[in-house]
Parts: C-alpha cells; sequence; structure tokens
C-alpha cells in the first residue's frame, strides 16, 4: 500500500468515527408544550422559535431530530431529556 492510499485510508476511518448521530424526540399525551420548549431551550441550546417548531413537528409527525453530533456529545443531553420526563433516543 502507498503512503498515498494510507493517509487516504486514515482520514476515511476518522471520518466514520466522527459520524454525527441524532437525538429524535418522540410525541407523548403527558407533556405539555411549554415543559418540551423549555427543556430544549435548556439541554438543546435552541432559541425559543426553534425549540417550538421542534415541538409542534413533535406533535403533529409523532417525533423530531432535535440535535445531531457525535455520541459522546449527545449522551449527557439525552439523558437531560430524558430525566425531564420526555421520550427520546440516539440513533
Amino acid at each position: 500500500m502507498s503512503l498515498q492510499e494510507e493517509i487516504l485510508e486514515e482520514i476515511l476511518e476518522e471520518t466514520l468515527s466522527q459520524r454525527n448521530n441524532e437525538i429524535v424526540l418522540y410525541n407523548d399525551d403527558v407533556n405539555t408544550f411549554d415543559h418540551v420548549i423549555q427543556t430544549l431551550i435548556a439541554v438543546c441550546e435552541h432559541d425559543a422559535i426553534q425549540a417550538e417548531q421542534c415541538a409542534m413537528l413533535v406533535h403533529y409527525r409523532g417525533k423530531c431530530t432535535v440535535k445531531t453530533g457525535t455520541y459522546e456529545e449527545l449522551e449527557p443531553r439525552c439523558t437531560r431529556i430524558l430525566e425531564a420526563g420526555l421520550s427520546a433516543e440516539i440513533v
């Protein structure tokens, strides 16, 4: 294998290891819009408009991606969302 091929292989491996995951928030019949919005602002650092739009998408479509990033970045955020009583998972 040439040096160039080795470098390209290393870059590919690094790119794959940094693959983005998503926190998907799911609809429920328990939490209020205000609670969902406030949680998204606090945990995902959304502004009020973005949080409200996500809450509406969750309500009407059943789910919405609320944050993307590496698994390591998302795991503590997803935990906080779950602790707030919302339904979410990292995909």
